[in-house]
């Protein structure tokens, strides 16, 4: 799927992901020059995170992931700053087809904008703007399909920021964060059918 842009930035990642890390758009966390979501000052840092945590092998232009997807809500480059609301509007449905097509178990959205796009439309959670991003850095909440841990923009961290995401993501992988239903149950004979 293309979206109606001269330029854009597409996900970048394991198609079997079980974390999907979402941003904003390349005009926040990079990827215009590189093609690669998260390849500003800002995405480097958050991929230096997300490295330490095991959810990237290596950080760079061209990060070795596995397990792990990035993306944005608005994956076009914006040629004037910040891209209007009906711009949104427009490319939530590439944003959704790509969540939906990735069906990973852990979203992972960056900045308050992604934080509360992620947790009004994939979860049972109210969404009260203004959202306290760092008392919800790096912290697991439960939704109705989807595990989330928001994550502050890397370009406003302190010195905190870094050991308290990778904390988090270290510990919840310690569990089994895994969201599957086995619908065996509704098919002949006894074997499960696990979806996510």
């Amino acid at each position: 799927m293309e979206p109606p842009c001269p330029r854009y930035v597409p996900g970048y990642g394991d198609a079997n992901a079980h974390f999907h890390v979402v941003g904003d758009h390349p005009g926040v966390h990079g990827g215009a020059e590189t093609g690669v979501p998260f390849t500003n000052d800002a995405g480097y840092r958050l991929q230096d995170a997300l490295v330490a945590a095991g959810l990237l092998e290596t950080a760079g232009d061209e990060p070795d992931v596995e397990r792990t997807f990035l993306s944005y809500l608005h994956m076009c480059v914006p040629t004037d700053g910040t891209p209007d609301e009906a711009s949104y509007t427009e490319m939530e449905r590439y944003f959704d087809a790509e969540l939906r097509a990735i069906a990973a178990h852990v979203l992972v959205p960056v900045g308050p904008r992604a934080t509360a796009h992620v947790l009004k439309n994939y979860t049972a959670r109210a969404v009260d703007p203004p959202l306290d991003m760092d008392a919800l850095h790096g912290t697991e909440l439960r939704g109705s399909g989807f595990l989330v841990v928001p994550v502050v923009d890397p370009a406003e961290w302190d010195d905190t920021h870094h050991d308290r995401l990778v904390a988090g993501l270290r510990e919840l992988q310690r569990t089994d964060y895994r969201r599957e239903v086995d619908l065996g149950r509704f098919i002949a004979g006894d074997q499960p059918y696990h979806v996510r």
